[in-house]
């Protein structure tokens, strides 16, 4: 059985390439682009791992990972992906409860080696 992984992004180019290059690798994809229906499809849909936007309409992405933590679905990796790149922004994204972070634009030849690395899953 395949893997899910829900992906929380409201870019619709970065959503179609993350999709992408998830399924290349195996997995099968859950995707919302709102932060409050990230939360729903999170207690729904209880995936592996999250991708996680952090710029979202409505709720961002760090209060959407605060969400997803205070709930009962709160153990998978939640990985940020995003455009912020300023001085501690990555320890603010950490700090909410994100596993991991990497920046856009993704590189799509590199990017999962780059979750495997975080999840601490060798690739498939």
């Amino acid at each position: 059985m395949k893997k899910k992984v829900l992906v929380i992004e409201d870019n619709a180019d970065n959503l179609l390439l993350i999709t992408y290059v998830l399924e290349r690798s195996g997995y099968t994809v859950v995707s919302e682009t709102s932060g409050e229906e990230g939360v729903k499809a999170a207690l729904r849909e209880k995936p592996f791992l999250i991708i996680m936007d952090i710029q979202l309409p409505g709720i961002d992405g760090l209060e959407t990972t605060r969400r997803i933590r205070a709930s009962a679905v709160n153990t998978m990796p939640i990985i940020a992906m995003t455009s912020y790149a300023m001085r501690g922004d990555r320890d603010k994204t950490l700090a909410a409860g994100c596993t991991g972070y990497f920046e856009k634009p993704i590189d799509p030849l590199t990017i999962m080696d780059q979750i495997h690395e975080i999840i601490g899953e060798k690739a498939t």
